[in-house]
């Protein structure tokens, strides 16, 4: 499901910032603070919950660290060691994936770029670097690298070596060109090809998965330079074979779509001389109906295949068009590849809205448009 940072998700009525920061969540906060001596955990929940309705996820965040803050020493050096004094126990260090944290233990990080960035840059990374044991501080090391890029650089690269596989993550996953929610940074993205150098070998796919996404953000500016690099991680032989496939092809599923040679022949899908036509295509379909339709392939020789679909959508100012994977398989010689598929035309798709008109199906195998038919959808 996709969901912004406002917190609302695709379906009626959810809301993902009121999943997140809830009076019960807000709870165990208060809990974690009740530790630091002098702090009224009543009063910042009732302070805190009070202000929740008309926010945003990322506005609420911002909330909840202001009333922490009310309660904290001034001075930023005496507030980051309150900070670090009520954080929870880190995250289980044993674990290797999907162990995100709580977005209600994001405050560290939102105070520290609010109080530290200018005047005690050395002690707010010393607290970020605390804080994302417990949850990711991916936002919030980006102002630093964007104030302090040497010395924020200097700092990630010995984190990228640490025994804590939610520091080394940050390395990568808070120097993305591309993170979604996040600020930009003005670093050239060329510059933290050095960590990942030595990150796509980690034992953990919570690491080597922010890898992957970081290699996709960059194939979308230098997609020769990530061919390249991703090769040259193959050829060390430092990552283990199956996981280097899977950082591979997660790398490359952008470049994959845009049927770019080099991504494809890199993945094993090279050029070759295929037959395609589309059968079963209705001519006339309305919104709310099911596309159905057959991709048959036929080649010369074997050959692996990745088939891909680009709908082709009417819109008031023009057409769009938008990539769907269909199947990787293997042609062979004398026997033709039937592969079917069943695509629903939805009426309130929260990604985009569908316009009668005239639309149409490419298919695209290895890179090469191969195939293309056209349909009217009506109201």
């Amino acid at each position: 499901m996709a969901r912004g940072p406002d917190g609302q998700g695709g379906g009626a009525g959810f809301s993902l910032a009121d999943q997140l920061f809830n009076a019960d969540s807000l709870r165990d906060l208060a809990q974690d603070y009740a530790a630091l001596p002098g702090f009224d955990a009543d009063r910042f929940h009732r302070e805190a919950v009070g202000g929740l309705d008309g926010r945003g996820l990322l506005e609420r965040l911002d909330w909840i660290a202001t009333c922490v803050e009310r309660q904290l020493p001034a001075s930023f050096p005496a507030m980051a060691e309150a900070l670090e004094a009520a954080l929870p126990p880190p995250l289980d260090p044993a674990l290797t994936d999907d162990d995100f944290g709580r977005f209600i233990h994001a405050v560290p990080g939102i105070l520290a770029v609010r109080h530290g960035l200018e005047d005690c840059h050395d002690r707010a990374l010393d607290l970020i670097y605390e804080a994302t044991k417990r949850f990711s501080m991916e936002f919030y090391i980006r102002p630093f690298i964007n104030r302090w890029p040497d010395a924020t650089l200097a700092r990630l690269d010995r984190w990228a070596g640490d025994e804590n596989y939610h520091v080394r993550r940050l390395v990568s996953e808070g120097t993305r060109p591309r993170l979604p929610w996040a600020a930009n940074i003005t670093l050239d993205p060329a510059v933290p090809l050095r960590f990942l150098d030595r990150l796509h070998a980690d034992p953990t796919r919570y690491v080597t998965r922010s890898v992957a996404n970081h290699m996709n953000d960059l194939s979308k500016v230098m997609p020769d330079r990530v061919v390249m690099r991703l090769r040259d991680w193959q050829s060390q032989g430092r990552q283990d074979a199956r996981e280097m496939d899977w950082i591979t092809r997660h790398a490359l599923r952008t470049a994959v779509k845009r049927g770019e040679g080099p991504a494809l022949e890199l993945l094993g899908y090279r050029p070759g001389h295929v037959r395609a036509r589309i059968d079963g295509l209705a001519d006339r379909l309305r919104i709310g109906d099911t596309l159905e339709f057959d991709v048959v392939l036929e080649a010369d020789e074997a050959l692996p295949v990745l088939v891909d679909y680009r709908l082709r959508f009417n819109r008031p100012k023009g057409t769009a068009e938008k990539v769907y994977k269909l199947k990787t398989a293997k042609v062979t010689p004398g026997k033709p590849l039937r592969l079917s598929k069943r695509h629903a035309l939805k009426g309130n798709a929260t990604t985009y809205t569908l316009h009668p008109g005239p639309h149409g199906i490419t298919v695209q195998v290895n890179g090469q448009d191969v195939a293309e038919a056209a349909f009217e959808l009506t109201a």
